[in-house]
């Protein structure tokens, strides 16, 4: 019924041609943001879900934290999830994603899974 409910939608559709993103996650996007085009940017739509680095800004020295906790908790905590099993994959059978290998081998997997997720 899942699988079914996020294959009726174009939009479902396309999210699940992406790595990591199976019929849950999409459904659940399709759910919580009904019209992806009301978003300005990607990164708009990040915030909404809590995925985009807390700012911290001082005297013109911008410094970005840790991931908000605002948002869809399920949402953010799905699209996590599927980046991480991304990143556990290119790690195991090697990946021809040339901006996931530089990510991964600047930083750790879970905070490349977040990037990723982002």
């Amino acid at each position: 019924m899942i699988r079914t409910n996020a294959r009726a939608t174009e939009v479902g559709r396309r999210l699940m041609e992406i790595p990591g993103v199976g019929p849950l996650l999409a459904g659940a996007m399709v759910a919580a943001v009904a019209d992806p085009a009301a978003f300005k940017t990607g990164r708009n739509l990040a915030a909404r879900i809590g995925l985009v680095p807390r700012r911290n800004s001082n005297g013109g020295k911008e410094r970005l934290g840790g991931i908000t906790k605002q948002g869809d908790r399920y949402l953010r905590q799905m699209l996590v999830v599927g980046a991480l099993a991304v990143v556990r994959y290119a790690q195991r059978n090697g990946t021809r994603r040339p901006r996931l290998v530089q990510l991964l081998a600047r930083r750790t997997p879970k905070v490349a899974a977040v990037a990723l997720a982002n």
